[in-house]
């Protein structure tokens, strides 16, 4: 079943994807700039580490499923899961998995963007600290933890600056 939640999760990120390039296109189309654009592929990286840790960790290393571990953090991929879209809901088109801005165009006070400043990025860290433990993927957590960290760290330095936060 931990398998099958990973390919969902896969799949989920493929239908992000499709949704960045869609709203990219869009936004490049009415003036948008990118910025930041060297950290892409690390933070690609770091994603796609994520899933195929927890799945080479559980299996190559036994990892059972400890249901007062794996329940509360199946719930919390799913509220990660449900604040992540309501981002990309409120955001619409200008929602991206790049840092791309429109020139003139206001900040987006709505939604979860009422309360803070970057709400998606506080679905990523909760997803990618509670899908591991879902299986008991320690390992995995940790390095995750770290590596987003470090990504999340000049991902905010270069999206604040674009957005005018500084």
């Amino acid at each position: 079943m931990y398998t099958l939640l990973l390919v969902a999760v896969g799949l989920e990120r493929l239908a992000e994807l499709w949704v960045a390039r869609r709203n990219a296109r869009w936004a490049f189309a009415h003036g948008g700039v990118e910025v930041g654009a060297g950290h892409y592929p690390a933070l690609v990286a770091v994603h796609a580490g994520l899933l195929a840790g927890c799945l080479i960790e559980v299996w190559a290393a036994h990892r059972g499923f400890l249901p007062r571990l794996g329940w509360p953090m199946l719930a919390v991929v799913a509220a990660a899961q449900a604040l992540r879209w309501w981002c990309i809901a409120t955001l619409g088109r200008r929602w991206n998995t790049r840092v791309i801005v429109l020139p003139r165009a206001p900040l987006v006070h709505r939604g979860p963007y009422r309360w803070l400043h970057h709400p998606n990025y506080l679905a990523v860290t909760a997803e990618g600290l509670a899908l591991p433990l879902v299986h008991t993927a320690w390992l995995t957590a940790a390095g995750f933890a770290v590596a987003n960290a470090a990504v999340l760290t000049v991902r905010l330095r270069a999206e604040n600056a674009a957005l005018g936060y500084a």
